[in-house]
């Protein structure tokens, strides 16, 4: 008969985005999406405002939007050998205890391909890449908070939304942050009434997937061999700026398989993270200590 897949899927699925997540900041754009493709324009240049306007007729300028078509990309687990399936499926919490690997797996690989995704791959006035200014530690200049308030003046002068700033904070850049002052930043990324605490206009979360930007400042390819030199990043979006997609999600199974006397699951999901327009996202990059 089969595994009843709804039951299997739709537990998958829950809580897939949980409130330590920086993905939950991110514009969710999943009803646009069409059999795993969106199709969505990229809206022209704003009109011009008047200020006591004594000229006619009034200039026109046609908007000149861009079409763009996103493919969703395909994630999919290992497959997993278990006994009985069909048993387990009677109990919700046997379900959770046999996918809940395959949802954290899923849940990490997606953030890892959207933080590169996000993460600028040029300094540029809408994209600022800070470097840091701190003392040295391991051939490296720490983070300090003046580096944060660099990153936030770059974001008021592009004018981006005060309103759904993120900062992603790297394993070492929080690390930098708690040594500076401990009783200041130890709590720094931690929950509060369902949201991360705020700094400097930034909401901050911890990840460990950072992108990580080469000796010369390029951003490196995404899955690219580590090089000596590589450099772990902190990243920052607008909310406003970053989009997210859920496609469909997936099940394979087969039961009773003679070789290896068990049954066999696994799972795919759709998902994609972008900018929408190269704007409103920034990165902090350790600078390289000084040669001695």
């Amino acid at each position: 008969m089969g595994l009843n897949t709804q039951v299997w899927v739709s537990q998958i699925q829950k809580n897939f985005y949980p409130e330590s997540s920086f993905l939950r900041e991110t514009s969710d754009f999943s009803h646009l999406v069409e059999h795993d493709v969106i199709n969505m324009g990229e809206a022209g240049i704003d009109p011009k405002v008047m200020i006591n306007n004594t000229t006619y007729p009034v200039q026109m300028a046609e908007r000149a939007d861009i079409n763009h078509e996103i493919v969703l990309d395909e994630f999919s687990t290992e497959n997993t050998v278990i006994r009985e399936a069909e048993k387990v499926e009677l109990s919700y919490d046997k379900v959770e205890s046999v996918i809940s690997s395959h949802r954290n797996s899923l849940q990490a690989a997606c953030a890892k391909k959207a933080a590169h995704a996000i993460a600028p791959a040029e300094n540029t006035g809408f994209t600022p890449i800070i470097g840091t200014t701190g003392a040295e530690v391991d051939g490296f200049k720490c983070l300090t908070v003046a580096d944060i308030l660099d990153l936030k003046t770059a974001f008021d002068e592009m004018d981006a939304p005060l309103e759904g700033r993120v900062l992603v904070l790297s394993p070492r850049h929080l690390r930098d942050l708690i040594l500076a002052d401990l009783e200041c930043f130890k709590d720094i990324t931690d929950i509060t009434n369902g949201r991360p605490r705020m700094f400097a206009g930034f909401r901050i979360y911890p990840f460990t997937k950072v992108p990580t930007y080469s000796k010369a400042g390029a951003k490196n390819a995404y899955g690219a061999k580590a090089a000596e030199g590589d450099r772990p990043a902190s990243f920052a979006f607008c909310k406003s700026e970053v989009m997210r997609a859920d496609g469909s999600f997936t099940m394979f199974e087969r039961l009773k398989d003679p070789e290896e006397r068990g049954d066999i699951i696994g799972f795919s999901k759709r998902f994609v993270c972008l900018p929408m327009r190269n704007k409103g996202i920034g990165a902090i990059v350790p600078t390289a200590a000084a040669a001695s």
